[in-house]
């Protein structure tokens, strides 16, 4: 759902630029309450590890893939909406900047429908039904699984939106080409949120909210999990174009995003290093996901309150 450079209009890139400046600012007044000795790491390797499960794209429906967005996985771990938002926002702009991962002047457009639209979407629907759940923990997995699939669909349905208001294309074409299939990539969403969660439940409730953070035993497992999963399994990624890349395909304004393409000279231009595959992905799937813990760390350093 990363969108390129070319595909949405200069009006709506800046309204949304706009917007999703406004709300990392709002989030960061709204989430420094958590960011304190505990959380910093905690925010750090969250968004490193949703980088890092981003580099893996799983195959879906009619040569289709998808990957993990994380909206609803940051907000429940973080225990806030306001922080997985910033979790969010600073994995896409170490994606576009470093990556050439999404466009640079559609950073606002993919911040403000992933990291606001989908983990808001995500956030609130798993509240409403862990409670219907009963609040138990052990359904955590599964409320969050749950509106995880669903902030998926409903995020690209926002990203629709953006392509018709831009004149990309016909508004009664990209969206349900666009929700359809983000409705498969959804499921793989949910089933990696509830997952992750069950396993931090039964093997490491110590990273969730609501735990001292004297009780935190270690960091080695879940700091070398991710880098495995960014420097190892991220290899084995389907080659198959993701959702809105299939569907430019299928409408036929995948040709925009050549003509107009924009980004920061890097080595590590689509998780290569030099162009070169293979090692290059796994160099480049590291330093990712080091950037991102270190950005995130840093971030909740300078945020956090006085007395933290």
């Amino acid at each position: 759902m990363h969108i390129p450079d070319g595909f949405v209009s200069v009006p709506v890139a800046a309204a949304t630029t706009v917007a999703s400046i406004a709300g990392l600012g709002i989030a960061l007044g709204r989430s420094n309450d958590s960011f304190g000795v505990r959380r910093a790491p905690v925010l750090g390797l969250t968004t490193a590890f949703i980088f890092a499960a981003q580099m893996i794209n799983f195959p879906v429906a009619g040569g289709t893939s998808g990957h993990l967005l994380g909206g609803a996985l940051a907000a429940v771990v973080l225990g806030s909406p306001w922080a997985g938002a910033i979790c969010s926002a600073v994995v896409l702009i170490i994606q576009a900047v470093l990556f050439a991962d999404g466009g640079i002047t559609a950073l606002g457009a993919n911040i403000f429908n992933i990291g606001f639209v989908g983990v808001w979407v995500g956030w609130l629907l798993t509240q409403t039904l862990y409670r219907l759940f009963g609040g138990r923990k052990s359904r955590l997995p599964l409320a969050a699984g749950i509106a995880a699939a669903v902030s998926v669909p409903v995020a690209a349905i926002f990203a629709a939106i953006e392509l018709a208001i831009s004149g990309t294309a016909n508004f009664g074409v990209i969206l349900p080409a666009m929700a359809g299939v983000h409705i498969l990539i959804g499921v793989g969403e949910g089933l990696i949120t509830g997952g992750v969660l069950t396993y931090l439940i039964a093997a490491r409730p110590d990273l969730l909210p609501g735990n001292d953070e004297k009780q935190i035993r270690g960091w080695v497992v879940p700091v070398v999990s991710t880098l495995l999963i960014a420097g190892l399994l991220s290899l084995f990624a389907s080659a198959w174009p993701d959702g809105l890349e299939k569907v430019a395909e299928d409408t036929g304004f995948i040709s925009l995003a050549e003509q107009v393409r924009i980004s920061l000279p890097t080595p590590f231009a689509d998780y290569t290093f030099n162009g070169n595959e293979g090692i290059g992905t796994s160099i480049a799937g590291i330093l990712g996901s080091i950037v991102c813990f270190g950005v995130a760390w840093g971030i909740a350093q300078v945020a956090k309150p006085k007395n933290a």
